[in-house]
């Protein structure tokens, strides 16, 4: 008899059913018999047996009487009871008490037997691996959560309004001092700015320092969903509500209670749908499309927007009674054009964070990339800053980012950073020649850039002689050191 079979026990008190069973078993399973329930015992306490075959009627205990033992002393045993018609009743009776898992009616036919008896193989695995893996869960439990617990540092710490990247002397400063302040209050916050500012980052931030930071934070940006696939987003709905609704789907506000909830571009929401959400924030519940009653819900709602949303409520486009539960406090966040000293910063960060080909680190930005980083107004913000240090990476030969590898835009707006240049070329001062020198000036110096100072292939672009472009270089001061 192989091991690897399961184990069955067939108990009947007569040979020739016994012998029968064991016939047709054998083949697909280990099989013991015993030929009363003392003798099945005597079995169960020294054999592995999965499976317990036995029949109602046996001199002395009842087969659902030694089945009901079974269950107290070999609980995981699948048991099995053949009958007759005329003990279905006694059987039926005695079902809940023994834990009978089928019963067979005589006679029984072969094909029905296995396959009522791998069915309890099958059963008597799942409850195995069940057991071993509730085993297994009850012994990494204390390692899941530990692991849990410093993932979750780990991000509080990455996202931490502390830890936004910026200068000593930035405008960020006074920002994230008042986002760290109004994050103890459980209030409202509308972030106002350009896009591409971190307004999200920011009120992930806000989070994190809030007596909520154990809770979910959920995101949705309103501008990019339609006013009825929004209202059903944020409040959920319930199956058959609409076409499609297969199924119950649970809010996002609901799925952030006892967190927060971020609201992005909420300026772009109609006026039908600021209703809906005005009432959420005065009533402090959410009706599901479809549901009869609201659920109540607590999430702490924090919004943005690049609007003038005083200007719209001027103009009808925007409510006033929800734009003053939503700014009980308001923060501007000034762009990235505001804030210069922290460009160099932010773009460093972006540049460590990439790999090159080669899957070596890319070296730290030189003083030219900077300067040419510094002079560019960045009207996309930070989000158009990261985009230009990938372009640089992607360009890049190397695992050296150069100031060839920057845009067009950027070169051009490098060469512009002399004020005193600016108002040349504005005629604010200065003659004609004067202001053709300047601009002769800044066409030679962004094609050298662009040529990794290259004078020949500059040279040429420019139509110059070497010895013409070396004149022009001496002339304008832009020999390279």
């Amino acid at each position: 008899m192989s091991q690897n079979l399961p184990t069955v026990l067939v108990v009947d008190d007569e040979v020739r059913s016994q012998e029968a069973l064991r016939r047709t078993l054998e083949e697909d399973f280990t099989v013991f018999t015993a030929a009363s329930a003392e003798a099945a015992a005597a079995i169960m306490a020294r054999e592995w047996v999965q499976i317990v075959l036995c029949d109602q009627r046996m001199p002395g205990a009842s087969g659902v009487q030694f089945l009901a033992e079974v269950r107290e002393k070999w609980p995981d045993a699948v048991r099995i009871i053949i009958s007759g018609y005329t003990d279905s009743e006694d059987i039926i009776a005695g079902i809940n008490e023994a834990g009978i898992y089928q019963y067979l009616l005589k006679p029984w036919q072969p094909e029905q037997l296995l396959l009522t008896l791998n069915g309890a193989a099958e059963m008597y695995r799942l409850q195995s691996d069940n057991q071993r893996l509730s085993l297994d869960m009850k012994v990494a439990e204390p390692v899941l959560r530990e692991r849990v617990a410093g993932k979750r540092a780990a991000v509080a710490q990455r996202f931490a309004v502390s830890a936004l990247l910026r200068a000593p002397n930035s405008p960020m400063n006074a920002v994230c001092t008042l986002v760290e302040k109004v994050a103890r209050l459980d209030v409202p916050v509308l972030l106002t700015g350009e896009s591409g500012t971190g307004k999200e980052l920011l009120a992930r931030g806000l989070h994190l320092a809030s007596p909520r930071a154990e809770a979910a934070f959920i995101t949705e940006n309103c501008g990019a969903v339609p006013d009825q696939l929004l209202e059903s987003e944020l409040f959920g709905y319930k199956r058959g509500a609409f076409t499609g609704a297969y199924e119950d789907r649970v809010g996002l506000f609901k799925q952030a209670d006892g967190g927060s909830i971020f609201l992005d571009e909420i300026g772009e929401t109609t006026p039908a749908f600021q209703v809906k959400l005005l009432r959420v924030l005065q009533e402090g519940e959410v009706r599901p499309v479809g549901a009869p009653r609201p659920l109540p819900v607590d999430a702490r709602v924090v919004t943005a927007t690049n609007r003038d949303l005083e200007a719209d409520m001027q103009a009808g486009r925007f409510r006033e009674d929800l734009f003053y539960r939503l700014a009980a406090i308001t923060v501007w966040v000034p762009p990235l054009r505001e804030r210069a000293m922290d460009i160099p910063l932010i773009a460093s960060a972006f540049a460590a964070e990439l790999r090159s080909v080669g899957g070596e680190a890319f070296a730290p930005l030189d003083k030219e990339v900077l300067a040419c980083l510094c002079a560019y107004r960045w009207p996309g913000n930070v989000r158009e800053l990261r985009n230009e240090i990938l372009r640089m990476a992607a360009l890049s030969d190397d695992a050296r980012l150069r100031a060839s590898d920057l845009s067009p835009r950027v070169l051009r707006a490098a060469e512009a950073d002399d004020e005193a240049e600016l108002n040349l070329l504005a005629g604010m001062d200065g003659d004609l020649k004067a202001r053709l020198e300047t601009l002769e000036a800044r066409i030679v110096k962004e094609s050298l850039i662009r040529h990794r100072w290259n004078k020949t292939r500059a040279a040429k672009e420019l139509g110059l002689s070497r010895v013409g472009l070396r004149n022009k270089l001496s002339r304008y001061g832009l020999e390279k050191s």
